[in-house]
């Protein structure tokens, strides 16, 4: 069998640029090189398309350095149109490994894009747009459910009007909040403390605060404000933090959704499971996975989770994540390209349902592939 050809998309303009790089270096490390011969192209923070080092080791995770991509004077040129699949390189560097090669030269014709991105410039669907544009075939979601998931209003939003439980918020712009600052403080006061102050459209955490005092908001709100236009204020939700992964199924399976076993976040020392503990290894929670359910929790956690994952147009892959309270289960986030590398709770939650991570990163690469142009 004819290996695909496989472009793997990381890296970007988001804050979230290092997360990207580590979980590409995972998935170099691990991605099945008996099926697949892989293109990593790497986005630079300035938005240029470089073709990268093939090398797993170059994007590991290290708190003291983190991965990224550096512009190293090569340009990746998508196809002019649908009509071909070829992507090119103009390579002037020597830094890859092999001869460099001065003016453009051919990559070869593409099978899919695996666009591991995180945040804005590449979850949001504007990749997904270009990728649709150009009639490249590509994993996970596509233009629509990869905008809503991406920005957090819009998703609870969606998940609200399809009757499943979100916690309550505000959303404010620093338009509004300067225009009546009364109005907006009244409808926050309303939500109680503790709350959450959040970009809508970010990731990891990132520009994230737990308010547990109202002289702390100010402060929270232009941590979040630095990252995104605008924010929501989340009541804080008291109950268990579960996450549970989601894959689109295989064309013929009975079922369209599969959902692994659930994981759980425990928070011992620190106020929140925050950038720093989800990639930098500090102390003050612990993840469990599988997690301590009944069988009646996890088959209602399972049809929330599909039926989140349907009601933003789901596609690909998810991660969705809850919490479990007296009164039953509340979607907190929905995220259309979850933490993706090896010991991120997406792929530990398939491991401990019986899919490696090789093997589960070969499904989502044929389902993209067989899913074709949409």
């Amino acid at each position: 069998m004819d290996k695909l050809r496989v472009v793997l998309l990381f890296g970007g303009r988001s804050s979230e640029h290092s997360i990207s790089c580590a979980t590409a270096g995972g998935v170099l490390g691990a991605i099945d090189r008996s099926r697949f011969d892989v293109i990593p192209v790497g986005i630079t923070r300035d938005g240029a398309y470089v073709l990268e080092s093939d090398d797993p080791a170059r994007f590991a995770l290290d708190p003291g350095h983190l991965p990224e991509v550096v512009d190293n004077g090569t340009r990746v040129r998508w196809p002019e149109s649908a009509t071909s699949r070829e992507l090119t390189v103009t390579d002037t560097s020597t830094e890859l490994s092999g001869p460099a090669a001065s003016g453009e030269r051919s990559l070869g014709e593409v099978d899919v894009v695996f666009p591991i991105l995180h945040g804005r410039f590449g979850e949001d669907g504007t990749v997904q747009g270009l990728l649709e544009l150009v009639g490249l075939p590509y994993v996970g979601n596509g233009v629509l459910a990869s905008a809503v998931g991406m920005d957090k209003h819009f998703t609870k939003t969606v998940l609200e009007g399809a009757g499943i439980a979100v916690a309550p918020w505000v959303t404010l712009t620093r338009v509004a909040l300067d225009h009546d600052p009364e109005l907006w403080k009244r409808r926050v006061h309303a939500l109680g403390l503790p709350v959450f102050v959040k970009p809508a459209r970010a990731g990891s955490s990132v520009g994230v605060s737990k308010v547990a005092d109202w002289s702390e908001l100010h402060a929270a709100l232009d941590v979040a404000f630095a990252e995104d236009g605008t924010v929501l204020i989340e009541a804080a939700v008291g109950g268990r933090e579960i996450e549970v992964a989601v894959l689109e199924a295989r064309r013929g399976e009975t079922d369209r959704v599969r959902v692994s076993v659930a994981g759980e976040v425990v928070v011992t020392g620190r106020g929140f499971y925050d950038f720093e503990a989800k990639y930098l290894d500090a102390p003050g929670v612990e993840l469990i996975c599988p997690a301590d359910l009944g069988d009646g929790e996890l088959f209602e956690l399972h049809r929330v989770a599909r039926r989140a994952f349907e009601a933003i147009g789901g596609e690909g892959l998810a991660r969705v994540d809850v919490f479990l309270t007296d009164e039953g289960f509340v979607v907190n986030e929905v995220n259309t390209m979850p933490g993706f590398t090896p010991i991120s709770m997406f792929p530990t939650c398939w491991l401990n349902t019986g899919l490696s991570y090789p093997e589960l990163i070969t499904e989502l690469i044929e389902v993209g592939h067989a899913r074709g142009a949409r």
